[in-house]
């Protein structure tokens, strides 16, 4: 299968990546990224700018895409900002990907999305859901981790803390509440990618843990 990968250089992004391209059922991974990727025979990695990205690039067609991307509200600095990001990226991408005809999308998206939601993260992550259900995808799956276990290029304090509490309290913890981590997230959204299951579905933190 083709893969189209949105977010190859996130945490989630990077395994997804590894996986794909180790991955005997893929044959081509298609990187969308702002960074320099290490060449391998499997990928294409067009160097892109996600505010002017090409419809006519024959990379949109697919058999499925991922989109891993995202950021945080101290990395983006704005509301503004962090929406351009998590939003408007993601819905560019899709409409590209179906508009070629890429029948399946997977993406990583949070527990607690919802477009309802008074918390604006998880609102963001609920109206992409929304929209997303409304582009026609034949495979619709969303990811929803909670907090997502690794190791970050950049140091995220309260995310750090908040994981060693987990960590230790893991056993006794219910399993929504446990970390999830990013290398089972990338796994789940590769599978979905690859097993493609007609109408929409949700993975929950529960499953991740």
């Amino acid at each position: 299968m083709k893969l189209l990968l949105a977010g190859a250089t996130g945490l989630v992004g990077q395994h997804v990546l590894r996986l794909a391209l180790a991955d005997a059922r893929v044959s081509t991974v298609v990187a969308l990224a702002r960074k320099p990727l290490a060449a391998h025979p499997k990928l294409i990695a067009p160097f892109i700018d996600f505010d002017g990205l090409a419809p006519d690039a024959t990379w949109w067609r697919a058999d499925a895409v991922v989109c891993a991307l995202g950021t945080t509200m101290k990395v983006a600095g704005s509301q503004q900002a962090f929406r351009r990001v998590d939003f408007d990226y993601p819905m560019v991408v899709a409409r590209l990907a179906r508009a070629a005809g890429t029948p399946a999308h997977v993406l990583n998206s949070a527990a607690g999305a919802n477009p309802g939601s008074r918390f604006f993260y998880n609102r963001v992550k609920g109206e992409l859901e929304r929209e997303l259900a409304t582009l026609g995808f034949a495979s619709l799956t969303h990811v929803r981790p909670g907090l997502i276990g690794g190791a970050r290029a950049a140091v995220r304090p309260g995310e750090a803390a908040m994981a060693a509490m987990l960590g230790v309290l893991a056993p006794v913890l219910p399993r929504r509440w446990r970390i999830n981590p990013a290398e089972r997230i990338a796994q789940a959204l590769l599978e979905a990618a690859i097993d493609a299951a007609p109408g929409l579905h949700v993975v929950t933190s529960e499953q991740l843990a």
